[in-house]
């Protein structure tokens, strides 16, 4: 790959990944964003200073689906997400559509 040409991030990230809308484009903006809300749990998980364990108690899920979450595996449910941070964190979730 060249990057001798590079002029900006969104540059970078076509070079690498192909242009919006490829499949491997769309597999990376996927992982992307799991790792986006992932990393937002397990900060906001902290903040509250509590374990995978207690914050699943509250939410009413697994501790293992906590942890799959934290680390950016398996599939998410929305509802199941906003209930871990609303039920569990005491969070609010706003979803954006661009």
């Amino acid at each position: 790959m060249d990057y001798n040409n590079i002029k900006n991030f969104d540059e970078l990230i076509e070079l690498e990944h192909g242009k919006i809308g490829t499949e491997s484009r769309n597999d990376y903006e996927e992982r992307a964003q799991m790792f986006i809300v992932s990393e937002m749990l397990k900060e906001a998980r902290l903040q509250a200073n509590m374990t995978q364990e207690e914050l699943a108690l509250r939410a009413g899920t697994k501790k293992s689906y906590i942890s799959k979450i934290e680390n950016a595996k398996g599939n998410i449910q929305l509802s199941t997400l906003i209930r871990i941070f609303e039920k569990g964190l005491n969070r609010k979730v706003g979803l954006t559509f661009l």
